[in-house]
């Protein structure tokens, strides 16, 4: 199973940016973080940019060759406890996916119950899908929600049966609406300091992408 996910190049369809002054925008973004490449990078806040580009549900995600992962969780025991944050990957070492159950719940203690949201920019892969419904078949003290912008790679069959397996282990997968794009700018994208938090504002074709998405997404399950 691993050794099929690291084979797959990227979440794009064409490998091309949009257009060539985002390539040119990529390059001078990653000269400024002179982060190790594929590090997973965990925080509470994104840059309003990554956010604009990543999450945007359009149906050709060209260059959002990332995921990202926003995350509410909840552990109800003697006293409740949220905490929420985010992390992103690079597609060629740990998908952010297994990355928060390795980093951020690596295990569910039996006392608790434990309630869980993601957003995140796309739908998991394969090998992603399989952990998230074998870590809740481990778990049942473990409710989990997955929200996604757009569905990753939605006509191959085993993706597809991916998912399915992901709904009957008991995850509820749905499409972001736009206000849960919303939820996701005004909870864990930076706001410029001392400044009025700017409004959230949708772009043009969000509510048609949800529609579109969220009828492939009911033909699959």
């Amino acid at each position: 199973k691993m050794a099929e996910k690291q084979e797959e190049p990227s979440n794009t369809q064409n490998g091309e940016p949009d257009t060539a002054e985002e390539g040119e925008e990529k390059k001078k973004k990653l000269k400024r973080e002179d982060l190790p490449p594929f590090e997973i990078v965990t925080g509470e806040r994104l840059p309003a940019i990554f956010f604009k580009f990543q999450f945007r549900n359009v149906e050709y995600s060209s260059g959002r060759n990332k995921t990202f992962l926003c995350y509410v969780l909840e552990t109800q025991g003697k006293e409740s406890v949220t905490s929420r944050g985010y992390l992103e990957d690079e597609h060629a070492a740990a998908h952010a996916e297994m990355a928060f159950f390795s980093n951020i719940l690596p295990r569910c203690e039996p006392n608790l119950r434990y309630s869980l949201t993601w957003y995140v920019s796309s739908s998991p892969c394969c090998a992603c899908a399989e952990r998230i419904a074998e870590t809740l078949r481990r778990n049942s003290n473990l409710r989990m929600a997955v929200l996604v912008g757009r569905l990753f790679m939605w006509e191959q069959p085993e993706v597809q049966a991916a998912l399915k397996k992901m709904k009957a282990a008991g995850c509820k997968l749905r499409i972001m609406k736009p206000q849960d794009f919303e939820y996701v700018w005004q909870n864990f994208v930076e706001q410029e300091e001392g400044e009025e938090a700017k409004a959230f504002v949708p772009w043009e074709d969000i509510q048609e992408n949800f529609n579109y998405y969220e009828e492939k997404l009911a033909e699959i399950l």
